[in-house]
């Protein structure tokens, strides 16, 4: 009833924390997949226009029940195009990192006991990457991805990649790390995209799109006019990015 007469959905409603679905893996399924469906059906019935799903870098090639949830979830917005029929209803993916200061991320959690007195920030393993973005750009994104999307896509930004050791050096130089070791379903590197994607897989400047292998979709839906196709076996992983955070970028980036 509450989509009733809206145009626009943007789901971003889910259980994201890695632990707990982990934990309690049957209201991880409950709000990441039987919602999804849930969704998928309330916007076909009151014939909303567009419906974009926030995923995230973990439901590509999962390794937790959150990830393994979110690509369910991602799966089932992008083939809810096969069930428009003759509504015009579209549904399509944006799947970005860590969103800088976000609850629960990384960089909160080291200002929060660097302001405690602690005497070391303890990291999970010395050599884990991380992609990052801000809320701004990450709601940029998600706006400028509504304006163009045509049904199937999943949307994926050219963000930069950092070394949690080097967020942590920058947060604080003084102190010294250790090594506490990687959390159940954590991975060392993030990634948006798989080597099975690339042939489906189309870089334009400031973003890649996997097309989807969907009967509609044909050289007129296609992307190829606006941009390339990638090179086949290419993964897009945060320890293998061409863009790297700096303590200036940084710096900029926490201001905002």
């Amino acid at each position: 009833m509450a989509m009733r007469d809206v145009d626009i959905v943007v789901h971003a409603a889910a259980m994201k924390h890695v632990p707990a679905a982990e934990y309690n893996p049957f209201e991880c399924i409950r709000t990441n997949v039987n919602g999804a469906e849930n969704l998928v059906r309330a916007a076909l019935a009151n014939r909303v226009s567009k419906v974009i799903a926030l995923s995230t870098d973990k439901a590509c090639s999962p390794i937790n029940l959150y990830g393994a949830s979110k690509l369910a979830s991602d799966k089932i917005f992008v083939s809810a195009n096969n069930l428009s029929g003759e509504l015009d209803t579209r549904f399509s993916v944006v799947r970005y990192g860590n969103v800088i200061g976000s609850n629960g991320s990384v960089l909160p959690f080291f200002q929060k006991i660097i302001a405690s007195g602690a005497d070391y920030l303890p990291i999970t393993d010395p050599r884990m990457t991380r992609f990052w973005i801000t809320l701004s750009q990450g709601v940029s994104f998600v706006l400028s991805s509504l304006s163009m999307m045509r049904g199937g896509e999943i949307f994926i930004p050219k963000i930069p990649s950092m070394k949690v050791t080097d967020l942590a050096r920058y947060l604080a130089p003084s102190l010294p790390i250790k090594v506490v070791g990687i959390r159940p379903g954590e991975k060392l590197h993030e990634a948006m995209s798989t080597e099975d994607d690339s042939r489906n897989m189309m870089e334009l400047n400031d973003r890649y799109v996997i097309e989807p292998e969907l009967v509609f979709w044909n050289s007129r839906h296609s992307y190829s006019n606006v941009g390339r196709r990638v090179d086949e076996g290419f993964s897009y992983v945060s320890n293998m990015n061409t863009e790297w955070l700096d303590d200036q970028t940084l710096d900029e980036l926490l201001k905002k």
